[in-house]
């Protein structure tokens, strides 16, 4: 069994795709997060910390829709559009789970939707 969660505090999906799924009651799947801004749907201006910053509030809003937290997510993954950033994102992703440390891939992506500098997805269990 599975459930769709939408929420207007993260931006709508640009594609055939849901913001999160809830599945078994259990699992919250989420789709990749860009830093777009909810209200205008435009990337945040900035540089990758910016971008990372927009891009885990638009994770986290949407499990918030789901009933979950950072602290529910065990597992991410990430996108990069240049790993020379990496060290930077990872400045910003630790104040969002550095207590929690979900497992974690992180790669390098050739292009990202809008240009973006960061992608992010999550799975987490309620």
């Amino acid at each position: 069994m599975k459930k769709r969660i939408a929420t207007t505090n993260a931006p709508a999906a640009i594609g055939p795709y849901s913001q999160g799924i809830e599945a078994a009651g259990k699992f919250i799947f989420t789709a990749g997060q860009i830093p777009l801004d909810p209200s205008t749907g435009v990337l945040v201006p900035g540089g990758i910390k910016e971008q990372t910053e927009r891009a885990i509030a638009n994770l986290l809003a949407v499990l918030a829709a789901g009933g979950a937290t950072a602290a529910d997510v065990v597992k991410t993954t990430v996108f990069l559009a240049d790993m020379a950033h990496f060290a930077a994102f990872n400045e910003v992703y630790a104040k969002h789970f550095g207590e929690s440390l979900p497992a974690r891939s992180a790669f390098q992506a050739a292009r990202l939707p809008k240009d973006a500098l960061i992608e992010i997805e999550a799975i987490a269990v309620i």
